[in-house]
This record gives structure tokens, sequence and C-alpha cells, in this order.
């Protein structure tokens, strides 16, 4: 790569996706869901197993219209309006802010400390993800220890755009926002449909796994972790590289997106 290439190209922003990235929310929104429905009176419960495989489907609407027309064997799909489902995820998303103001979801080891210590370094932070903008808010105001506001250069979160993850929308959208090219963002994902979303946008993908998502495939993936790293508890390589040593920090990042500048210009 050319000294010129290299500074076109350098990493300028981080890109976080929202659940099962920046806390173990998944497990919370699960019990909402149930939440919601025994509300509705209705006999449906999503077990985790169940749960896992409706996690294929993005956004908590198309979530239940999904279930709906594949696991409900009456004619209740074909009775449900999309204002009843819509009122189904109301209840939904109510159920979970008010697990996220109780404190019930920290953040995963190393999230707010690479975000402090990226911001200190000049770097911008952005929120791509297909969650509503609500539980990107509650989140942000109480699992982090310290005032979010003004961290994010933008926020891309739920129906800005049609066509949510795996698609590769919202990640165009983020970098309109910023006004930044793929070549200059690294993005930070939990799942397969967020690496793909990355990706098909252009846009390298570091990943940290959950117990929904460890079973995914991340062959495409800069790196897999199972998590960014703390003092005294390190993070640990899953697939790919560089190794972080145990921490990952906005020095190691910069590598990391060099490493994978390098590696499309040998392929390209």
């Amino acid at each position: 790569m050319t000294q010129e290439n290299s500074l076109t190209n350098r990493l300028v922003a981080l890109l976080f996706d929202v659940d099962g990235t920046l806390a173990d929310t998944e497990e919370i929104h699960r019990q909402a869901f149930n939440a919601a429905f025994r509300e509705a009176g209705l006999d449906w419960s999503w077990d985790r197993d169940l749960y896992h495989r409706l996690l294929t489907v993005t956004g908590g609407k198309e979530r239940i219209r999904y279930y709906l027309d594949r696991f409900c064997t009456d004619s209740l799909s074909k009775r449900t309006s999309d204002g009843f489902i819509a009122g189904l995820h109301q209840s939904k998303t109510a159920s979970y802010t008010h697990a996220l103001e109780r404190g019930d979801v920290p953040l995963l080891p190393g999230v707010e400390r690479l975000m402090l210590d990226a911001r200190a370094q000049g770097l911008r932070l952005a929120i791509v993800t297909t969650t509503t903008p609500v539980n990107v808010t509650a989140l942000l105001e109480h699992s982090f220890s310290q005032d979010t506001s003004g961290w994010f250069d933008v926020i891309a979160a739920g129906s800005v755009v049609s066509n949510k993850k795996p698609a590769p929308d919202i990640y165009h959208y983020a970098l309109e926002q910023l006004g930044l090219p793929a070549s200059q963002c690294l993005a930070i994902e939990d799942s397969a449909n967020g690496l793909r979303s990355a990706q098909d946008a252009g846009v390298d993908a570091l990943i940290t796994v959950n117990r929904y998502t460890e079973d995914h495939d991340f062959s495409a993936a800069a790196l897999v972790l199972d998590h960014l790293g703390e003092p005294g508890q390190p993070c640990h390589v899953l697939a790919g590289g560089p190794d972080p040593g145990g921490l990952v920090n906005t020095a190691f990042l910069l590598r990391l997106h060099e490493h994978c500048q390098a590696r499309r210009a040998r392929s390209g």
C-alpha cells in the first residue's frame, strides 16, 4: 500500500452494532417479547432455542410476523393486522426499556473502555443498528457509567432505511451521514447478519460473539473475539488475526484496519 493510499484509507470511525455487541441484550429482548405476549393474552412463549432461530430475522415486528407465518398452525397469522403486531412490539419495547432503567443490562467487557480510548485518540463513533431508537437511547442512558451525550456523530437505528440487516442499507446510510468512505471505517458486530451487512457496504468488521451467535459463520470477518477485553479479563481470539494481546484498544484497531486494507489491496 502506498503512503498516499495509507493516508486516504486511514481509520477515522468505528461503527458499533448494539444488541449483542454493546451489551448482552438478546436474552432481555426474549423475556420482553414473552411479557408482551402475556399482556396481550396470548399463550406464545419463545424459549431460548426458538429465539435462537428467530434471530435470523432482524427487526422486532418482522420477527413477530415471521413467527406467525412459520410457527402458528391456526388462522391467527391471517387475521393479525400490522397494527396488532405494532402494538405487541410497542408493549415489548416498553418492557425492554424498563429492564434497562432498572440497570439489568450491563455493558459487555471492554465496550465503554474502548469508546473512551477511541474518542481520546480522535476517532469518530457511530451506532449502526436495526433496533428501535428508543432502545438505543435507553441503553446509552442506563448502561454506561458516563454521560454519552455527544459521543456519537451518527446514530443510525430503526426504520431509517427500508431494508434491515443483512442488507447493507443501514451501513450505506451511516457512511453517507458521516461523510466517509467505507475504507476509513471499521465495524464492530456480533452476528452473521451484521457481518454481511457491513461487508456488503465495503466495511471490514471485528466480531465479538455471544450465546446466540457463537455458532454463526464468521469466516469473512477480520477478527473474531469472545469480547473486547478488560484489564484482568483478557479477550481471546476465536478466529482470524492479528491478536490484540488480551485487550482491544485504539492502537490495535489501527493495526487491524491497516491489516484489512493491505489484504484488500493484495486481493484487488
